[in-house]
């Protein structure tokens, strides 16, 4: 079994198709179609199934491909390891909530751009879900997500804790009106972004039904959405306050057990934590005294 091998199978599993796998990878179909059959002998099952449509994976190919971007970062890990020589420096592959990286990190990454110019640090926004896979899969050495936070492969830390509101048009005056409401929408992030399971448990419990949710990727778009009577949301209480002091939208308050949200900084166990990563999370417990696990 060779790494090259196994890159070459993520990529047919990935897109479906020999022919697009050979493209992404800059090389013919027969060699991506010789390599998969020479893994497949090697393993001893097929791991795909073909179809006019292309490719599909076989549940033997579903068990293995856990393991190649695992396989591929602990290769990157051991090359990274040898040449750490405990100088920050080279790639960081960060991942953040799109809120927590508008309004919390911004600070933070002048500062540590500033004191570690040797480092390339990359941040990619997410939902809670999506950031939590790509740390799983290595693909983001860590993440800012939203708590609580369970897995037996992750390692985690408490950054801030955020205070919840509900946010209207400014011309609502309590939650208890929505009820009365025709047609409401929420406005959201994509499935997978933990206050929007937070807005629509709060919502059903006090009986308040609502239209099929409206999905944003930005924070902008869903502040003006709400802010032009389109809908509703659920967001940090600090995101929306500058918005709420310009009598643009309406804030309410919730509850504790429905508006106490901690932030976590997680990363993989079993990952090696890079003099990069060491400077920024110290960086990070001194901006926002953060503690975990």
């Amino acid at each position: 079994m060779d790494i090259s091998d196994l890159k070459v199978f993520e990529a047919v599993s990935r897109l479906g198709s020999m022919n697009r796998a050979a493209q992404e990878l800059n090389t013919v179909q027969s060699n991506v179609t010789a390599r998969i059959r020479t893994l497949e002998q090697d393993l001893g099952v097929s791991l795909f199934q073909r179809h006019a449509r292309g490719v599909s994976t076989t549940p033997a190919g579903q068990r293995v491909l856990p393991f190649v971007s695992r396989i591929a970062r602990l290769l990157a890990d051991a090359r990274m390891a040898a040449q750490d020589e405990g100088v920050p420096s080279g790639a960081l592959s960060l991942g953040s909530l799109e809120t927590t990286a508008a309004l919390r990190l911004s600070g933070l990454l002048s500062r540590f751009a500033k004191a570690y110019p040797a480092v390339r640090l990359v941040l990619a926004t997410g939902t809670t879900r999506k950031l939590v896979d790509e740390v799983l899969a290595c693909r983001l050495e860590g993440a800012f997500v939203a708590g609580p936070i369970s897995h037996p492969e992750l390692s985690w830390q408490v950054v801030f804790r955020e205070e919840l509101v509900l946010v209207t048009a400014r011309n609502h005056r309590s939650i208890d009106e929505l009820a009365a409401v025709a047609d409401l929408k929420t406005i959201v992030f994509q499935i997978g972004c933990s206050y929007r399971q937070r807005l629509e448990a709060l919502l059903a419990e006090r009986g308040i039904v609502t239209a099929r949710p409206l999905e944003f990727g930005s924070l902008e778009a869903i502040i003006s959405c709400v802010s032009a009577g389109v809908g509703v949301t659920l967001l940090p209480r600090s995101v929306v306050a500058g918005t709420w002091q310009e009598g643009r939208i309406a804030i309410h308050d919730l509850p504790p057990e429905r508006s106490e949200v901690d932030t976590l900084f997680v990363r993989r166990a079993d990952g090696y934590v890079s003099s990069a990563l060491s400077a920024f999370l110290d960086m990070a417990q001194a901006s926002f005294g953060a503690s975990g696990t």
